[in-house]
């Protein structure tokens, strides 16, 4: 161990303070020609969105929407992730500090919906929760085979944030139900037959894919850039042993009007031949925090007939409701049991579905009493704004200039 630090501390010092800089930073930021690139710099932090990465990443893609000589920006992870969603050691030591961080992020979430200027995420590894955020709403989403996806938030006793009871929602059938019950992985090609990826590209592929992309010089941007990536992606075809080529089964269990009877409609496909598949499935639900299953299957079904600006004030009121313990504490107990204690063992409370009433379900989806402790975005289609002097003027934000 000493011999070890003792190289390192040589290798530091040795190399230019701009390199050191740019290491330290939890998002790099380039620009090349035209192009401006975006890197989420924390790969022995799975890359994780803290509030300092949201606020980071706002900022230069503010600065990049206003700016002539940038017309599109690429984002990807360092290391072999591109990033594991929400900072969730951040949620469980909660400060009053955090409800500033989340603030930010659903901002970020609302500027990446709504950019004006070409975005493309160069996806690999994972991709999870808050990740999902940042790739599916862009213009252009690539990911590879090493790629693989999930919402694994009813499993912590959480709920769907960062617009994800938007983008769940809209995908075909029931998929979203079951993707946000079950945190289920979707891979590789999965991920664009679903719809949350836009093109599929062989990973041998990716790095002259990226190189190519920075050689454009091209006033139609956007058609150019969809060009060049098609020359690179393939087809998507599924197996017959993905879980979307059983999509059938899927919309007729996840339909059902509440979480117990989508339950009862698992069990029974379980007992039927051939259904071996879906065995692991009731094994998730069962394990699932029965509040956290209840306001996600909620939120989804919500999001079928909300705008995303409604999405995103729904989804911030349930996540600071949350964070607040206003009907339960299971988000702490499943960070606890999940990534602190590791027993994966947790004690959920309620402890079953039928002790979650929708009385309590109404207490979190509430909308507060003051207007001013909402979400601050648009909720009219024609409005639009941006990032400064938004954000900074909210009263959730604590930094100073």
């Amino acid at each position: 161990m000493g011999i070890t630090y003792l190289l390192s501390s040589i290798i530091i010092s040795s190399m230019p303070p701009e390199v050191i800089k740019r290491n330290r930073e939890v998002v790099i930021a380039e620009g090349i020609g035209p192009a401006r690139m975006l890197t989420l710099n924390r790969p022995k932090h799975l890359n994780v969105i803290s509030g300092k990465v949201a606020l980071m990443l706002a900022q230069e893609l503010d600065k990049y929407e206003i700016d002539d000589n940038a017309e599109f920006v690429t984002i990807k992870g360092a290391g072999r992730i591109f990033s594991a969603g929400g900072d969730l050691q951040r949620k469980h030591n909660f400060e009053g500090v955090c409800l500033e961080d989340v603030y930010s992020i659903y901002w970020l979430c609302y500027h990446i919906h709504t950019y004006k200027k070409p975005h493309i995420a160069l996806v690999h590894g994972l991709s999870a929760g808050g990740g999902l955020s940042l790739m599916v709403p862009m213009k252009f989403s690539v990911v590879t085979e090493k790629v693989f996806c999930s919402t694994p938030e009813a499993n912590l006793g959480y709920h769907l944030d960062c617009d994800l009871s938007y983008i769940l929602s809209h995908l075909p059938g029931r998929l979203g139900e079951y993707l946000g019950l079950i945190g289920a992985k979707l891979k590789g090609k999965e991920v664009v037959a679903a719809g949350l990826a836009t093109h599929f590209v062989p990973s041998h592929k990716e790095f002259e894919l990226e190189k190519s992309l920075l050689s454009i010089n091209n006033a139609d941007q956007e058609d150019t850039i969809r060009s060049l990536i098609d020359k690179f992606s393939t087809n998507v075809q599924i197996d017959e042993t993905s879980v979307l080529s059983k999509l059938s089964i899927i919309d007729d269990c996840f339909s059902r009007e509440t979480v117990e009877e989508i339950l009862d409609s698992i069990e029974a496909e379980a007992g039927k031949k051939g259904n071996d598949w879906i065995m692991p499935v009731l094994k998730s639900i069962k394990k699932a925090s029965p509040i956290g299953l209840k306001i996600t299957l909620r939120s989804i079904r919500e999001g079928r007939t909300q705008t995303l600006s409604e999405c995103l004030r729904k989804e911030f009121r349930i996540t600071k409701n949350t964070l607040q313990t206003i009907i339960s504490d299971d988000l702490y107990e499943g960070i606890r049991a999940a990534i602190i204690d590791k027993d994966k063992s947790p004690k959920w409370n309620p402890s079953t579905l039928d002790k979650v009433h929708d009385e309590q379900l109404d207490l979190i989806f509430k909308p507060f009493d003051e207007h001013d402790l909402e979400l601050q975005i648009p909720t009219k289609e024609e409005e639009y704004y941006r990032w400064g002097g938004k954000y900074e003027n909210s009263g959730y934000c604590l930094r100073t200039k």
